[in-house]
């Protein structure tokens, strides 16, 4: 891999936008190193990167298409593995990923997700409730830990039919495959644990089906199994259980604290000057959930505007983050939460055949919860200065590690 300035991206996430900043100084794509050495051409372009991930020279499946990956030289011992390894419709191609997403897909229409609302409205109620008791004596409670987090999950292992008794151990393996800055070894550990898991939760629904994803997943599979091999049904598990709650913790994170660093724009929300649905496209444009999204290969040597090219069997690394802050689409106030703004395009969930099929879901959950949440408790502020927020050691998650907040006066 040729080119000019090799990026090292810090596995803290610390200042992702930052890194945004630098990448699109240098032309359309860079060179950046991940975890382990690893090279890869980072788009942050907003413009290049729309039209990379609709190309039908990239691919997503490592077997076929990473030489790197093909040659045995990203193994186990890379702790980022699991990101390419698994079988599911996020690292294939072609037909292979057609066929994986439309075993799915049925379930997260804008239709199935309006059907979900009694649900998450249901779960937000009792957030809410358990928040009120939490901060009764005027102590700041964590909005992350007490809201954010749990909304999105509570809403996916129902869809799913995860046990209760299960879902702390979830939480706990979801958080480390986030966590970039464990080392290999952690990562091995952790992987081994999430299989133990979801192979636990496969057999559990097979001894006793319930009216759940998991059950019509393996009915598909029983039906046909050249619809769904057994390593691709625990894949796909894996991948709809993990990614398919972070994006959203990470966008009620954000639009919350967004909107209490932004009194004046939260008062004009209030009063129906703009809808939740600018604040929650706003949101997702300011602060993509996730920052940057491994990996993609170029199928043969792609040639971008500026004459770099990105060589065959090559990896690319979409910088959602630094698309969504891209002058050249949203001008000199791109840094800026605005929920005025005309123009609120963005990258978020992705584009083109593997747009983010849980979005209608979890701009439903965002839609239900942030409303809620401000006239539950109209006298909400952050117990901190905003400086002193910290992000979660990832930079393939946005978020904060805690949100400390006075809920003041309860409606």
């Amino acid at each position: 891999m040729t080119g000019g300035n090799v990026l090292r991206l810090d596995p803290n996430g610390t200042d992702v936008h930052g890194e945004g900043r630098l990448l699109r100084s240098g032309g359309p794509a860079g060179l950046v190193e991940l975890p382990g050495g690893v090279r890869a051409w980072a788009v942050a372009d907003a413009a290049t990167l729309r039209k990379l991930l609709t190309d039908p020279r990239v691919s997503k499946d490592p077997r076929a298409h990473w030489a790197a990956y093909r040659e045995g030289r990203i193994d186990e011992e890379w702790p980022l593995w699991i990101w390419v390894s698994v079988r599911n419709m996020f690292t294939t191609y072609g037909a292979d990923h057609r066929r994986l997403r439309t075993l799915v897909s049925k379930a997260f229409t804008a239709r199935q997700a309006a059907a979900m609302r009694p649900d998450v409205e249901q779960i937000t109620a009792g957030l809410l409730d358990r928040l009120e008791r939490s901060g009764a004596d005027g102590a700041p409670v964590d909005l992350r830990e007490e809201f954010a987090y749990p909304l999105p999950v509570e809403v996916i292992c129902r869809l799913f039919g995860v046990p209760a008794d299960r879902r702390s151990a979830l939480r706990s393996v979801v958080d480390t495959i986030f966590d970039t800055t464990v080392t290999a070894a952690r990562a091995q550990a952790n992987a081994l644990e999430l299989y133990e898991l979801m192979r636990g939760l496969v057999a559990g629904k097979t001894a006793n089906p319930g009216d759940d994803l998991t059950s019509a997943l393996i009915a598909a599979r029983a039906e046909d199994a050249s619809r769904l091999d057994a390593d691709e049904l625990t894949d796909t598990l894996i991948l709809m259980l993990t990614a398919g709650h972070e994006t959203t913790v990470n966008l009620l994170d954000h639009a919350v604290t967004a909107l209490l660093t932004h009194p004046d724009q939260l008062a004009a929300v209030l009063r129906g000057e703009h809808t939740w649905a600018a604040v929650i496209e706003e949101t997702l444009r300011w602060q993509a959930p996730v920052p940057y999204l491994p990996l993609r290969y170029a199928v043969e040597d792609i040639a971008l505007d500026d004459g770099t090219v990105i060589g065959r069997g090559e990896p690319i690394l979409a910088a959602y983050a630094a698309a969504g802050r891209d002058p050249a689409e949203h001008g000199v106030t791109a840094d800026e939460f605005d929920v005025s703004r005309a123009e609120k395009h963005h990258l978020a969930f992705g584009h083109g055949v593997h747009f983010c099929m849980g979005a209608p879901l979890a701009r439903l959950e965002a839609a239900v919860a942030l409303p809620a949440l401000f006239a539950r408790f109209p006298g909400l502020r952050l117990a901190v200065d905003p400086a002193e927020l910290t992000t979660v050691p990832s930079f393939l998650s946005n978020g904060h590690a805690v949100i400390p907040a006075l809920l003041g006066s309860t409606a």
